[in-house]
């Protein structure tokens, strides 16, 4: 049982990245269509913003995909020099802090969704989108980090090396 939901959950990591990736492609077609209509004179409303939520698209969707695959910034520098029982306690307490901190961000981000989806706010820029509609994006990645982090925190729990 516990292979199948590992499984599932490292597909969905690396569907992740397949959606960062996504993203990132779409941040670079916003903006040599940007560049394309200013060279040809015309004005598309809102690219410059639909760039910025993409990459903020990507850069949430990224975060589980690259904590998988080690890309991240860790505290490996100090692992590598101990050993035993202090190495597996540095790695959980290091687990335990990110899932605190990453599951704070994902409860304040779908909050945030939420109450901008109940008032309808719209962006400021010249698009003026339901601002909920990019936020989303931002909501399911960092919920999908902290599911990713939690995740690693329940396998080192019970795995023994």
């Amino acid at each position: 049982m516990s292979n199948k939901i590992n499984k599932y959950l490292n597909n969905l990591y690396n569907f992740s990245g397949y959606l960062a990736a996504l993203f990132l492609i779409l941040v670079a077609i916003f903006i040599l269509t940007g560049i394309a209509s200013r060279i040809f004179g015309f004005y598309i409303r809102g690219l410059a913003e639909y760039s910025g939520y993409c990459m903020a698209a990507s850069s949430f969707f990224a975060l589980s995909f690259t904590f998988v695959d080690g890309g991240h910034i860790r505290i490996t520098l100090f692992l590598e020099k101990t050993t035993g029982l202090k190495k597996r306690f540095l790695e959980l307490w290091s687990l335990i802090v990110a899932a605190i901190f990453s599951g704070y961000m994902a409860f304040y981000f779908i909050k945030m969704l939420k109450i901008s989806y109940e008032f309808q706010e719209r962006s400021e820029g010249a698009d003026e989108i339901l601002i909920w509609i990019p936020q989303s994006s931002l909501a399911l990645g960092s919920l999908l980090f902290f599911v990713c982090i939690f995740h690693h925190l329940i396998l080192k729990l019970y795995k023994n090396d």
